[in-house]
């Protein structure tokens, strides 16, 4: 399927997994390298390594998501002007946010670099990883503007339906991390700080690449922009942006939060909970690449005048997410041990392993619900219903922080992981009820 414009034409089905499939294995290949990260650390650096990298990751998972969430907001536009064909606003949408996500880059940066070990001090990082962690972080945070053009240019090829592209330079960003993960740790023995500057350096180099593409395929479409910013296509940008990057951000300030619950319970049980987020990470990513995908199907249909298209798309979309759900279940309930010792390797504490195979094999039952609330979640923000879509985020993360601070320190860790599922069902319920309102067929569009 050629045609870039085959998520306002082909059959819903056929349309969302052809968009779909090259962003879950994308993100796939991008989630290969963290894991990479953690599997090389704990293996050849030692478990607190690992502990080390983990106390760190729901910290930089946070602007990870503001990236993606703030790509998402912006490809929302970007998509219901190429639904319209107005080539011109598109061209000059997309070069607003690129400089936008730049700036806000260098200043949450520049904070990360001053702030980095307060912050961890304030999430009771055990004392025996506090340096290492600090370490990881100031060099993850110089390499902060890469991160963030990384995945806004990648929600911009997906806004042109170029979903290929990104899968390309993830796919080379991937394995180039790995290669270099190995040799800073295993060669130069530059431990935590080597698998930092792997990521940075491999990002570096996809960004040039994907910004002298992303020039490439705007020169083919017609129209010109008129300048390179506006504020006049900030602001609708914004609105969709900022929930977007609270839906993206729910999970890891949620987590982040009750990071410091977790650290209380020690070095190795943080480690065998760090091994399982990692894969938890990976689980998550088909889940995640299909409410990205209906969210462009329902921004390009809504552009193009076709709602009764959506309705049909979303239906299509759950019945992905249930084949998912399954399959994901069966291997996290046959293999917990075999995919937590993946991280640790065979010597690992009892008490790492333990944690992170209790971790995985309740988790295995519930992806299923954040798919369904990640589709419809998707639709509300195709269409521009930001309200709802909000407040069920925001129940979701309160719900979770909650339980978690409250209930862990009393009854166990375990309480840290019950409260997953009972936000991810929350946030669904909130989201369908205004889904099925029909509210967001009424959106004025932009």
């Amino acid at each position: 399927m050629q045609n870039s414009d085959y998520l306002i034409s082909e059959n819903p089905m056929k349309a969302l997994v052809v968009f779909s499939l090259p962003m879950i294995i994308g993100n796939l290949f991008q989630q290969a390298y963290t894991m990479a990260d953690s599997a090389i650390v704990g293996r050849l650096v030692g478990e607190n390594a690992l502990a080390a990298v983990g106390a760190a990751y729901s910290l930089t998972n946070i602007f990870i998501c503001i990236a993606i969430g703030g790509g998402m907001g912006a490809s929302v536009i970007v998509s219901q002007y190429f639904g319209r064909g107005s080539y011109g606003k598109l061209k000059k949408a997309i070069y607003t946010a690129l400089i936008s996500f730049l700036v806000i880059s260098g200043i949450l940066g520049g904070f990360g670099l001053l702030c980095s070990r307060n912050i961890m001090i304030a999430l009771n990082t055990p004392a025996e990883v506090l340096d290492m962690s600090v370490t990881y972080l100031k060099i993850y945070f110089l390499g902060l503007p890469f991160l963030f053009m990384y995945n806004v240019l990648s929600s911009m090829f997906n806004a042109l339906g170029k979903s290929r592209i990104p899968l390309y330079f993830l796919i080379f960003s991937s394995v180039f991390n790995i290669v270099l993960d190995w040799s800073f740790v295993a060669d130069f023995h530059l431990d935590v700080a080597g698998v930092a500057w792997a990521t940075l350096i491999a990002q570096g180099v996809s960004v040039v690449g994907s910004f002298v593409v992303l020039l490439r395929e705007l020169q083919k479409l017609e129209g010109n922009a008129d300048g390179i910013f506006a504020k006049e296509e900030l602001l609708p940008m914004t609105k969709i942006a900022v929930p977007s990057i609270l839906q993206q951000s729910t999970v890891s300030i949620g987590m982040m939060l009750v990071q410091s619950v977790v650290n209380s319970f020690g070095a190795e049980a943080l480690a065998g909970f760090s091994a399982g987020m990692r894969i938890e990470s990976i689980c998550i990513v088909p889940m995640a690449a299909i409410g990205n995908a209906i969210s462009s199907y329902t921004a390009q249909n809504i552009g193009a005048g076709q709602q009764k298209r959506v309705v049909k798309g979303y239906v299509q979309a759950n019945k992905l997410v249930v084949f998912f759900a399954i399959v994901i279940c069966i291997v996290l309930e046959l293999f917990p041990a075999q995919l937590i010792t993946l991280f640790l390797g065979e010597a690992g504490s009892s008490t790492a392993l333990v944690t992170g195979q209790s971790y995985l094999m309740f988790m295995g039952f519930f992806f299923g619900m954040i798919g369904f609330k990640m589709a419809v979640d998707g639709v509300l923000r195709g269409a521009g219903d930001m309200k709802m879509f909000t407040i069920a985020n925001l129940v979701n993360l309160s719900i979770r922080v909650l339980m978690a601070m409250t209930l862990a320190p009393r009854f166990g860790i375990a309480c840290v992981w019950y409260a997953v599922p009972i936000g991810w069902t929350a946030n669904f319920v909130i989201s369908y009820l205004e889904y099925r309102t029909g509210k967001w067929k009424t959106i004025k569009k932009i």
